[in-house]
């Protein structure tokens, strides 16, 4: 990303002329111009993957073809997301995993009904509210970020394998089969992984099994991973996935390679035992869902936030012509920033593990508090975030992570996303095992009211208990029109992701943009705090200057974190004749919708 001092103004123009001139004049939101009646335009530059019998679009283009390989064999999208989330455990370790966890939603046609499996990690049993606090009452991050303390129970193998057995249609071991061959004969190494490796080195070599897995070449200038074009194997892998696929659940919770799991965590200190492992449950729970001009919106309900906040947020905009605003119009971008900052405020206190805390989803989810919030909400000025609390009289009721979505022709679907919180999780790898262990113990609130590693403020709420599952922004969503399968989308991102999801419905159902569009255009962050919006390129300099003099702040400053791409999303989109259109985002190398 640019620096407004070093040419950012004149570039920025271009990128926002090109787009503007690319989408249709339904999707600028011209003054004067009738709404069209098509659900969809496609008189963009930006043109999605077309299919008619599957489509699949996924972060890494080897576990794209994996689960197309299952669909073009019959199987339906539980059996395809199941062998692409395996695959990317192979193909994408920076997120996907078998060592992590993440949130499932299943959309069964012929039931006409969503389910949502939520796969989250848990604390272990001897975990406590305070582990990660030194002995003067502060957060250790080192601790909390790179430790083998910092892992919660993994959920993605039984996560996955529980898909697969109550809605899929295939064998696990047909299912497995793609996984296990990229795991056992090898993919060429992508520029991409390649250089996101380099990018971690250090943290990386610091564990010795990660160094012997992902950094086998010593270089002139220490440990190195392979290089672009080479054959990667992870035969150590291969065989966790082997004793997967032959024993099910059990050939990862139990046996040899939940000793492996176990021994390398108890070797650094960390505290999770063969009991926990034995323990974890995935857990079936109601999707949350809403209305949005005419749209049902499901998505995941807690332990993931984004649900939640969807809808929410969904609520008040709803209230406003957002259309005749004029997509990402000063008028538009300060609605939605303003309604973000209440949105995470909320999420700030509400939001946790509902199997642990009472979270007041009707109240949050309610039309009548969204006009509250937006009765707030000022026309022209920016409510600075010091301004803004949780709201008071509720009736009390991750960064690099990967999504991926399904579609069939039978019109079933699956949104699912997985992570292991930060890129590469912890860092640390299960030495046989093949694999990299997860971080999300930090996505508790380790201290109340400290913010995480990703600048989030959490409460009481999601304070660390034993077997409990820790908050997510993780916001896999369906949306559906007159009642029919109409998208599945979901984003990586950490605490951006639920904006980036966001922005997507509205860019479809608002602005009628077709998939690859909606993804395609600028995006923007409000997390309540820190107190700043943060602006992809591509937005008018003059919109820019608008919105600062209402009062944002705006962080485009490319040498910030908090400067960057925002989200990936992975978007199929179907048409009321059953027509399905893919779009991978481009905001990050590797990614691949594809169809037959």
């Amino acid at each position: 990303m640019l620096d407004f001092s070093k040419g950012f103004k004149s570039l920025t123009f271009c990128l926002c002329a090109l787009i503007f001139i690319g989408l249709p004049l339904q999707a600028q939101g011209l003054p004067g111009q009738s709404k069209s009646k098509k659900l969809i335009e496609y008189s963009s530059q930006f043109q999605p993957v077309m299919a008619e019998n599957g489509m699949i679009a996924s972060q890494e283009e080897h576990a794209t073809r994996a689960g197309l390989s299952i669909l073009k064999k019959g199987g339906n999208a539980v059996d395809a997301a199941v062998a692409t989330g395996f695959a990317l455990a192979v193909t994408h370790p920076q997120a996907g995993n078998i060592g992590g966890g993440g949130f499932m939603l299943v959309y069964l046609a012929a039931e006409d009904q969503t389910i949502a499996i939520d796969y989250r990690e848990m604390a272990p049993k001897a975990a406590d509210r305070d582990m990660f606090l030194d002995e003067a009452g502060n957060v250790d991050q080192k601790k909390a970020f790179f430790s083998h303390h910092s892992s919660g129970i993994p959920g993605t193998v039984m996560g996955l394998l529980e898909a697969l057995e109550k809605y899929g249609t295939m064998s696990r071991a047909d299912v497995m089969a793609p996984a296990i061959e990229l795991a056992e004969q090898g993919f060429i190494m992508p520029y991409v992984l390649h250089d996101t490796l380099k990018r971690y080195t250090k943290r990386m070599i610091a564990d010795q099994t990660t160094k012997t897995y992902f950094f086998p070449i010593e270089g002139q200038n220490g440990p190195e991973p392979l290089p672009v074009g080479s054959l990667f194997t992870q035969a150590d892998l291969a065989n966790t996935l082997k004793a997967i696929s032959a024993s099910g659940a059990k050939g990862f919770y139990e046996g040899p390679v939940a000793k492996q799991i176990i021994d390398a965590i108890q070797a650094g200190g960390g505290i999770m035992t063969l009991a926990d492992l034995k323990a974890y449950k995935t857990v079936t729970r109601k999707p949350i869902s809403g209305t949005f001009n005419g749209y049902k919106i499901v998505s995941m309900p807690p332990p993931s936030s984004g649900g939640v906040h969807i809808i929410q947020m969904l609520n008040v905009l709803e209230g406003y012509d957002l259309y005749n605003m004029g997509h990402n119009s000063a008028a538009y971008l300060h609605r939605l920033t303003e309604t973000m900052k209440y949105a995470y405020a909320d999420r700030s206190k509400y939001l946790g593990d509902s199997d642990f805390v009472d979270v007041p989803l009707a109240a949050l989810t309610d039309k009548d508090y969204a006009a509250t919030i937006r009765a707030r909400i000022k026309d022209r000025q920016a409510t600075p975030s010091d301004d803004i609390a949780p709201a008071p009289q509720l009736p009390y009721e991750s960064h690099d992570t990967t999504h991926f979505s399904v579609i069939d022709r039978a019109g079933n679907m699956v949104a699912n996303t997985t992570t292991l919180n930060f890129t590469f999780g912890s860092s640390k790898a299960v030495m046989g095992g093949g694999f990299l262990l997860n971080n999300e113990m930090d996505d508790f609130s380790a201290k109340p009211g400290t913010p995480n590693g990703f600048g989030l403020l959490g409460g009481e709420a999601n304070a660390i208990a034993p077997f409990k599952r820790p908050l997510s922004s993780m916001t896999p969503t369906l949306v559906f029109k007159d009642n029919k399968p109409f998208m599945a989308t979901g984003s990586p991102g950490g605490s951006s992701i639920i904006t980036a999801v966001l922005q997507t419905i509205l860019n479809t159902t608002v602005f009628n943009m077709n998939a690859q569009g909606a993804t395609n255009v600028p995006r923007i962050h409000h997390q309540w705090y820190p107190d700043r919006v943060t602006i992809e390129p591509g937005i008018s300099i003059d919109t820019l200057r608008l919105m600062e003099q209402m009062g944002h702040n705006l962080k485009t400053n490319s040498k910030d974190p908090w400067d960057r791409l925002l989200g990936s999303t992975q978007t199929i989109m179907r048409l009321p004749d059953g027509q399905l259109h893919g779009a991978s985002d481009p905001r990050r190398p590797g990614a691949l919708a594809a169809g037959y």
